[in-house]
């Protein structure tokens, strides 16, 4: 049986676009699944818009969604002389022409191409439907549909895996592959994937590129888990899946037939799990990148203080960029305050003095802890004949400008006393 060869072809012209992630995805656990090799081939004639600084983010994307590669990258604007010398073969068996500098592959009329795509089944292509084809320009570069041919023939490519947007291409990849008097690949062609909305995806439904969904907090695993399950399920239905396990159990014939639709929401709620999975450990060094990339410098941090902050808030974010959102006044004076809370809880009659009273009791608490503080509250509450959310929600406004977020009484006693008698203070006067 042939070893199952599969290649990755971006082109360095934009970032690693979610689509393109999903396909070396599948790609990746088709190479897994067999046994095979995973090629990554940099598709880069086009000099203009061909950029390093988008390789280099693609190449780390795909590092950081869990995808290795076996062989590559290999570039395309260093194997011009291979595109030349398969087009020259052409033109002298008289299959070609000359327009110019430019070789152009005349295509026979009336024939029909069949293609056993290894999703969709049979399709059929007629000939004079399809003008004749570009080889070599006259600007002297190779033309995608035959430069992709030559290089997946010099690669041993067996499967080629891809989108529907290229399913026009494959019959004319087919007649330079009979033009060479090569075998052809097997081909599968996965439908896209679109919006919510079902028009195609774009920034109104999200980011569209790896690099900002990982700039927005989300993780690795919960990201390329969403994306394998927009095009296959694994039998049982579950539907958190480890690469590794994904790579155990996939197989072509399962991709989806039916275009799929991407939704942020979703995607957060994988991410939401997926954090909540996590140990401190594992989240302390991913918390402590997003505080400095939002200003706040942690290198000075109490790093017991920050885990027991992680701790009370991992269940409660979906993204990293949350955690900071949420939880801003534990590292800063200037934090966000809620205008609506404010008018709620704060500009109601009678709330300050509430927080007074509790302010005045906590001033003589020798032992700052959760437990103390909260039976304080209570014995206020008793005294005074007063709601406990009288209490609570005026003094979470107070010490944190939140109308929501971890329990009240635990934000207190990692806040300190200073800060939260002083907090108090500033609202009372």
């Amino acid at each position: 049986m042939e070893k199952v060869r599969v290649r990755f072809a971006p082109s360095p012209t934009g970032y690693l676009h979610l689509g393109s992630a999903r396909t070396a995805l599948f790609n990746w656990l088709y190479a897994r699944h067999t046994g095979g090799k995973f090629v990554l081939r940099v598709e880069d004639t086009d000099k203009e818009r061909s950029k390093k600084e988008y390789l280099d983010e693609i190449l780390k994307d795909l590092k950081w969604i869990g995808l290795s590669w076996d062989e590559g990258p290999f570039f395309q604007s260093q194997r011009l002389n291979l595109y030349r010398e398969a087009a020259d073969k052409i033109l002298k068996k008289g299959l070609a022409y000359k327009e110019g500098e430019a070789i152009i592959y005349k295509v026979p009329h009336g024939k029909i191409i069949k293609i056993d795509d290894l999703v969709h089944g049979e399709m059929q292509f007629n000939t004079d439907e399809i003008k004749d084809q570009v080889l070599m320009k006259s600007d002297g570069s190779a033309a995608y549909n035959f430069a992709c041919v030559v290089d997946d023939a010099d690669m041993n490519i067996t499967h080629i895996i891809r989108g529907d947007d290229h399913i026009s291409n494959t019959p004319k990849q087919i007649m330079f592959y009979q033009a060479m008097g090569l075998g052809q690949p097997k081909f599968a062609h996965m439908p896209l994937m679109m919006g919510k909305d079902g028009a195609k995806l774009s920034k109104r439904h999200g980011g569209v590129a790896v690099f900002e969904y990982r700039k927005e907090g989300f993780l690795p695993e919960p990201l390329a888990n969403y994306l394998l399950l927009l095009g296959w399920l694994p039998k049982d239905g579950r539907e958190l899946i480890s690469l590794a396990q994904a790579a155990e159990e996939f197989d072509i014939k399962d991709i989806n037939k039916v275009q799929v639709k991407f939704d942020i929401d979703k995607l957060k709620w994988f991410n939401g799990e997926y954090i909540r999975s996590k140990t401190i450990k594992d989240l302390y060094p991913l918390i402590k990148e997003q505080l400095d990339n939002a200003g706040i410098k942690s290198e000075n941090m109490d790093e017991q203080r920050l885990k027991k902050i992680i701790d009370l808030y991992k269940v409660r974010i979906k993204t990293l960029t949350e955690f900071v959102q949420l939880t801003d006044y534990f590292f800063k004076d200037d934090y966000k305050i809620d205008e609506k809370g404010k008018r709620k809880y704060l500009d109601k009659n009678g709330n300050k003095e509430n927080i007074k009273k509790f302010s005045d009791k906590l001033k003589n608490l020798k032992d700052f802890s959760c437990e103390n503080i909260e039976k304080i509250c209570r014995d206020i509450e008793r005294e005074e004949n007063l709601k406990a959310s009288n209490i609570i929600h005026p003094t979470r406004m107070a010490v944190s400008g939140k109308t929501k977020g971890a329990g009240l009484f635990e934000i207190m006693e990692l806040l300190g006393k200073e800060k939260i008698l002083e907090r108090m203070q500033k609202v009372i006067s």
